[in-house]
């Protein structure tokens, strides 16, 4: 497979399980999730898909960096494997808190995610160290963005 090929595939899966949570996320953000009592520090609306996208982007160029030191060497194989593990996650989190409005649900989801992602970082650290360091700010949302969570089901709990 083309260097080439491999950035496109790498920037694609990400973005494409973004795509779908917006899918997943679209009549629940303009019906449910307004009514829901929220924190102070909830962030506007208009925030959160730049942010994703932006997110999105780093994962993708961390996948392809782990990917291009080459499938053969174990380490890429786990690096690549919680890879796509937490993004798994990452997309059923939508379904779980915006799809099915469960936010108790999601909030598991949001605390396996985030396990799964900080082993994924150490995991791509060791064979790429940028490539760990490019998914920190990921990390640092998945973390801000547990909070959140657990904070709306709290509140309308």
């Amino acid at each position: 497979m083309t260097r080439l090929l491999q950035l496109l595939v790498s920037l694609a899966l990400p973005l494409g399980v973004g795509a779908l949570s917006g899918i997943a996320t679209s009549s629940s953000v303009r019906d449910w999730y307004p009514g829901l009592v929220k924190p102070p520090f909830n962030p506007p609306a208009w925030v959160f898909g730049p942010v994703w996208t932006a997110l999105y982007l780093l994962m993708g160029v961390t996948l392809y960096l782990v990917w291009r030191e080459g499938w053969q060497r174990p380490e890429v194989r786990l690096a690549i494997t919680l890879f796509i593990a937490q993004l798994a996650l990452n997309g059923l989190w939508s379904v779980l808190f915006f799809g099915l409005q469960a936010p108790g649900l999601a909030l598991v989801d949001m605390a396996l995610l985030w396990a799964l992602l900080a082993l994924t970082v150490v995991a791509s650290w060791r064979v790429v160290p940028l490539a760990g360091g490019l998914l920190l700010p990921y990390l640092a949302w998945v973390s801000f963005a547990a909070v959140l969570n657990a904070s709306i089901w709290w509140l309308n709990s």
